[in-house]
């Protein structure tokens, strides 16, 4: 059974309904990084950044998963599959996929200001009232801008060992994540799906490299059908 390693970025869930985080009329239009996705953000005016996280966690419990998310659920049936995923909605596990690495957080998680360990499932409005066990205010389970991404480490150990990388959405120009493919074995085919392909260094260096420019509902489901008849 192959290990499949793929890597989802903000395109995969753009046809779910979720505004992308860069691109005219995205969700961040209208709102500086530094206004709401930083640690100073945080300190500075913590009703703007939970409220703007409000919103977020709002429209994500009114979409659902589109095929690309069932289609990868559907190939862990025939093979080893980890779904990193550079988006913090919960879309691959609602269709399905049962090994997902979050490196950016998750907009359904919250989390003590301070323990970072006690973390909570929350589906509604976060206020300055709440509070976790402690009696601490809680923020959004977010790596903001400026943030150690505790979840690069196992990453980089699972891309190690990876037998094909599937790139899905992503616009390979947000790091770390978008190194993450340079630790994956020369050998392993990588395929990259998106309808404006970015080829950063990583993947411009790869030996097995195949560009499908085709957005993520329509890409997806025939890789894996290629997939299978390839192994």
């Amino acid at each position: 059974m192959a290990k499949i390693v793929v890597l989802t970025g903000a395109g995969m869930s753009a046809e779910s309904g979720l505004q992308t985080f860069r691109g005219t009329g995205g969700l961040w239009e209208g709102h500086r990084v530094e206004d709401v996705a930083t640690p100073q953000a945080w300190q500075r005016q913590p009703e703007v950044v939970q409220r703007f996280y409000n919103e977020r966690r709002r429209q994500l419990l009114s979409v659902s998963p589109n095929t690309a998310h069932y289609a990868l659920a559907d190939l862990q049936l025939h093979h080893q599959v980890l779904i990193i995923t550079q988006n913090v909605d919960d879309l691959h596990e609602r269709a399905g996929s049962k090994d997902v690495m979050h490196l950016h957080g998750e907009l359904l998680k919250v989390r003590s200001t301070r323990d970072e360990s006690l973390i909570y499932a929350w589906d509604k409005d976060l206020t300055m009232d709440d509070r976790c066990d402690l009696g601490s205010i809680l923020r959004p389970h977010i790596v903001w801008f400026g943030e150690y991404v505790p979840m690069l480490e196992p990453a980089i150990q699972e891309m190690q060992s990876a037998d094909v990388v599937l790139v899905i959405g992503s616009s390979m120009q947000v790091y770390p994540a978008a190194s993450l493919v340079a630790f994956a074995p020369a050998g392993a085919d990588i395929y990259y799906i998106d309808p404006y392909p970015s080829l950063n260094h990583e993947l411009r260096v790869r030996p097995h490299l195949h560009v499908v420019e085709m957005k993520a509902t329509e890409g997806v489901p025939q890789v894996i059908e290629k997939l299978k008849v390839k192994m």
